[in-house]
């Protein structure tokens, strides 16, 4: 199919400085828990952008120095020449394909507490480190020589990333995370020397280093600068009319200018609390100030919304990190003409949760993510049936429909039945949820790919039982069939059920999600699960106008979606809605008309009334029918949340493996799976 016209505006060549990408496509920076520690993984991964079409490709923020140290988390580091050769692999990666390729060059300043490097850390104002731990370390205010220091380190970076073959050497200024915009804020710079006070005192380093960027490699290579359109501090930090006055400075300095918000959580927000180009009314203004490429980002998934920002002016580059996560093969799509088969990223940051946790990037949507080189596995393509089967997936939810789209992908003969008269499991009924409508992606574009698959065959409304299975006679039977939110208060702060009376009102999430309601409007919702589902349930019926009170034995509500960069979000809005907060307190015994609550830390006990109780605990595995049917059934198989429950992005990437691994000889429990990158001793 050919693309059509309305999108050629997109495929136009596009100079940057002294490079030239081939069309509009850019892959902003990005961070993904790999860094260092992971370079093979990590160029896999960004070389899969290049091939899926995305024409500018870059890394995530990129250590220049020992100073600039953001252990525990796991970036790229430029520290010395050694660090070259993982930099080259990237870069080659990326070039295999015709993109180009990008380096953000990052000194954290005050956020980088230096726990590996044990170096003291600088700002340009002394003042506490700012990390997740509320590390006890303090950043000392930069002196003339520790300035000129900081310009030397970062053109040897910059010379360092020439070698490494890189063709974008970006000057980092965004997300509150780089040292330069920490210099151009009021919030961070009380400096009153010639780099403290007006404005044009503020942007003077970032001057500095851009021209001696451009002198070290703009040659060769285009010198970007990413900053932040807003701090949200109001005049106490960077606002959009000071941001686009300090461009207005250096307009023409750089050679493209790439947007952002800062903090992280701002310029990343989730789609349950933003639509796709959120960022527009930020960032507007820009092109009218300089004659440069100015790319921006809003978790763009539309081609027709990506042509309108173009033509409108807004930007010249569709800058993209999570629906370029999502489908790295986006750009390829549009010019394929193949628009219904874009894996639309539906902005849940589970993506994210990689980086804060350490571990290799995962995405809800693309199960192939992060396991381009460790496993293989690719975004568009999956190896062919050497042997055909008749497959038969039971539960139509995340990891059985991906199963049975990767199955049948493979050229296998599958049956998917679904008990529901609605296929997407879980998913179908979460994305009810407020601000869950696009999680509905999940089972939307498996659907649309299982319909083009004629040898794939779905029946809904289909009870299955052992001798059904049996009757089958399929060659495989994979169980998918999910998992229920426990009613006896077990998860991790009780490991054993807790007391509740007989004639208490006690719900769960699945109650919940399949329409009923409680019967007391005085509720309380425990939360002992920790990431959505807790608050999300709080929003909704406090907006059907229960009186919610929401207990958590975790200091905060959601906690563990401070990962996902929504917390603040999450618990500000529940706050804003009336919702009571009872954090610290576990949930000991259910009465009928109270609760009995215990202090985490003094264990101190007291009760709170309650009409009805909604428990967000753990989840028991739907099995029955797996255990059941194993007598009769030789080649059966349990996947996804009826095997462990997690998240979607688990499910998902279950039914990915199972398709993946299907037909290959099972390996031995003490072989690793997967290539993994050893540090070889020097």
């Amino acid at each position: 199919m050919a693309r059509d016209a309305r999108y050629d505006i997109l495929f136009e060549p596009m100079k940057i400085g002294p490079v030239t990408a081939r069309n509009r496509f850019y892959q902003v920076p990005h961070c993904n828990g790999m860094g260092w520690r992971d370079p093979s993984a990590l160029a896999a991964m960004r070389g899969m952008k290049a091939e899926g079409g995305w024409a500018v490709v870059c890394t995530e923020m990129t250590e220049i120095h020992q100073t600039a140290d953001v252990t525990p988390y796991v970036e790229l580091r430029l520290w010395s020449d050694h660090d070259i050769p993982m930099h080259a692999r990237i870069a080659e990666k990326i070039h295999e394909h015709g993109s180009l390729a990008g380096v953000e060059l990052c000194h954290s300043g005050y956020t980088s507490s230096n726990l590996w490097s044990r170096e003291i850390p600088l700002a340009p104002t002394a003042m506490p480190t700012s990390s997740s731990f509320n590390s006890p370390i303090q950043a000392r205010t930069m002196d003339r020589e520790d300035i000129r220091n900081l310009r030397r380190a970062h053109r040897a970076a910059a010379l360092r990333s020439r070698t490494a073959g890189y063709d974008l050497v970006y000057v980092y200024a965004g997300h509150g995370l780089g040292i330069f915009q920490q210099f151009l804020s009021r919030a961070t710079n009380m400096r009153n020397d010639e780099y403290g006070g007006s404005l044009e005192n503020r942007a003077r380093l970032l001057r500095e280093v851009i021209e001696d960027t451009k002198e070290a490699v703009g040659d060769r290579c285009a010198v970007p600068v990413r900053i932040a359109m807003n701090e949200f501090l109001g005049p106490n930090g960077l606002e959009p009319a000071e941001g686009e006055d300090a461009i207005g400075l250096m307009a023409e300095l750089p050679e493209l200018w790439d947007l952002s918000l800062s903090s992280w959580e701002k310029d990343s927000q989730t789609s349950r609390f933003s639509e796709e180009g959120f960022q527009e009314p930020y960032i507007k203004g820009v092109k009218k100030l300089t004659t440069k490429p100015v790319v921006g980002v809003g978790r763009y998934t539309s081609p027709d919304t990506m042509v309108r920002v173009i033509k409108q002016g807004i930007m010249d580059m569709i800058g993209a990190a999570r629906p370029s996560i999502a489908d790295p093969f986006l750009p390829k799509k549009i010019e394929e003409g193949r628009l219904d088969d874009i894996r639309e990223c539906i902005g849940c940051n589970i993506c994210v949760t990689g980086d804060f946790t350490m571990s290799p990037i995962r995405c809800t949507q693309n199960p192939t993510m992060g396991e381009e080189w460790r496993r293989g596995w690719h975004p568009e393509r999956i190896r062919p049936a050497g042997n055909v089967k008749n497959i038969l997936v039971v539960g139509a939810g995340p990891a059985g429909l991906e199963a049975a789209r990767a199955l049948g992908t493979r050229g296998h003969k599958v049956t998917l039945a679904d008990a529901r008269s609605e296929a997407g499991g879980r998913v179908a009924l979460e994305c009810r949820l407020p601000g869950l409508a696009a999680w509905g992606r999940v089972r939307d574009w498996r659907l649309l790919q299982i319909a083009k698959l004629p040898d794939v065959q779905l029946y809904l409304e289909s009870q299955m039982t052992p001798d059904t299975l049996a009757e089958f006679e399929a060659d495989y039977v994979v169980l998918a069939t999910g998992s229920s939110w426990r009613r006896d208060g077990v998860a991790r702060h009780h490991t054993r059920p807790i007391p509740i009376d007989g004639n208490a009102d006690v719900l769960t999430p699945d109650d919940i999600l399949d329409g009923k309601r409680p019967k007391g409007k005085d509720l309380v919702i425990y939360d002992d699960d920790h990431y959505y589902m807790g608050g999300v349930i709080a929003e909704l019926l406090r907006k059907e106008d229960y009186a919610v009170t929401l207990v958590t034995p975790s200091y905060l509500v959601s906690s563990f979606t401070k990962a996902s960069l929504e917390q603040h979000a999450i618990q500000s809005r529940l706050l804003g809605l009336d919702v009571k907060v009872e954090a610290n307190q576990g949930l000991t015994s259910v009465s009928a008309g109270h609760v009995t609550l215990a202090c985490v830390f003094t264990g101190r006990i007291r009760e709170l009334e309650a009409g009805s109780v909604v428990l967000v605990t753990a989840r028991n595995v739907r099995d029955h029918l797996f255990q059941t049917a194993a007598e009769k059934i030789n080649n059966l198989a349990c996947i996804g949340d009826c095997f462990s429950p997690g998240t979607i992005a688990a499910a998902v990437h279950a039914g990915r493996k199972f398709a993946e691994e299907f037909g290959s000889p099972l390996p031995d429990f003490l072989d690793l799976p997967y290539r993994r990158e050893v540090i070889g001793l020097s």
